[in-house]
C-alpha cells in the first residue's frame, strides 16, 4: 500500500468517525434540526464507506443557502492529543482557531453561547451543547432549539505514532431561507473547507510556535 492510499484511508477512517459522531448527536436532538444533523452525520458515513460525494451529484456541485452545508479537514499538530483537546475545550478558545467566530462565551459545563461573523458588519449568535465530550479524543456539539443557525460540529483528537496529534474537524450547518441565509452563507466564504484548511493551518502554527518543548 501506498503512503498516498494509507493517508487517504486514515482520512476515510477519520471522516466516518465524524459522520457517526454527527449522527448520534442528531439523534439526540428532537425535531427537524436533529433530523437534518443526523443526515449530515449518514452523508459523511456514506461518502467515507462509498467514496462518493452524492451531494454534488445530485446538486450538479452548485451552491445554495437553503442547502446544508458541510466542511471538513484534517491536520497534523506536532503536539501531544490531551494537549490539543485542552485548548479546543475550552470554548472561549474557538475564535483564535476559526476565522469566523466572534466570540464563544461558556454558559455552564455544556451550554456556551456563540457570536459569529457576518457582513456588513452585523453577526449572529446561538447557543450550544456539548454532547459528546472524550477527553484527549473527541468533542461533539450542536446548536440548540431557537438558533438562527443549525448547526453540529465534531472535532477528533488522534494520536499518532511520533507523539503529534492528527486533529479533523466537521461542520455542519444550513444557514435560513431569504437575505439572512445569503449572508449567513457568506460566513466561510465561497470555499468552506479552503477556509477551514486555512484556520487550520494558522493554528498549528501558532499552537506549535506557543507550546514549544
Amino acid at each position: 500500500m501506498t503512503m498516498e492510499s494509507n493517508t487517504k484511508d486514515q482520512q476515510r477512517l477519520l471522516t466516518a468517525a465524524a459522520g457517526g459522531a454527527l449522527a448520534l448527536i442528531g439523534m439526540r436532538q428532537r425535531g427537524l434540526s436533529g433530523m437534518l444533523i443526523a443526515a449530515a452525520g449518514g452523508y459523511l458515513v456514506y461518502r467515507a464507506a462509498n467514496g462518493t460525494d452524492i451531494v454534488s451529484q445530485v446538486t450538479g456541485g452548485g451552491s445554495s443557502s437553503s442547502k446544508p452545508i458541510f466542511v471538513e479537514h484534517s491536520i497534523v499538530i506536532d503536539r501531544p492529543a490531551q494537549q490539543v483537546y485542552d485548548y479546543w475545550r475550552k470554548l472561549e478558545n474557538l475564535p483564535q482557531i476559526m476565522s469566523h467566530l466572534e466570540s464563544v462565551t461558556v454558559l455552564d459545563d455544556r451550554r456556551s453561547r456563540w457570536v459569529a461573523k457576518a457582513p456588513l458588519g452585523t453577526h449572529v449568535e446561538w447557543e450550544a451543547e456539548i454532547v459528546n465530550d472524550k477527553p484527549g479524543e473527541r468533542i461533539g456539539w450542536h446548536s440548540l432549539p431557537g438558533a438562527t443557525v443549525d448547526n453540529a460540529g465534531s472535532v477528533q483528537f488522534e494520536s499518532m505514532p511520533n507523539g503529534s496529534t492528527r486533529v479533523h474537524v466537521a461542520l455542519s450547518y444550513r444557514p435560513p431561507a431569504g437575505p439572512l441565509g445569503a449572508a449567513v452563507a457568506k460566513l466561510f466564504g465561497e470555499e468552506p473547507s479552503q477556509q477551514i484548511a486555512d484556520d487550520l493551518q494558522k493554528f498549528k502554527q501558532t499552537f506549535e510556535a506557543q507550546n514549544k518543548n
